[in-house]
């Protein structure tokens, strides 16, 4: 059986301390996985994508699993 790779985005801004906090949150997370699964991770700067930053400026950081809000603001492992 072929496992597909969860795909990981990471929203954020420069500047933003909860970006930092929640950067660090998702590494912990990946890295305590290990093996165990595949994650694509990928991180975004709302800044650079006008659509992002309309929909999401209000809600940085965001976490996207497979590309649906998992989390926002406040990221916790």
């Amino acid at each position: 059986m072929v496992v597909s790779p969860v795909r990981l985005t990471l929203l954020t801004k420069p500047g933003c301390h909860l970006c930092d906090a929640a950067r660090d949150a998702v590494a912990e997370v990946v890295r305590e996985l290990g093996s165990a699964a595949s994650v694509d991770l990928e991180e975004l700067s709302i800044l650079d994508d006008p659509e992002l930053a309309q929909r999401y400026w209000d809600e940085i950081p965001v976490v996207l699993v497979n590309g649906r809000v998992h989390t926002i603001w406040r990221v916790d492992p």
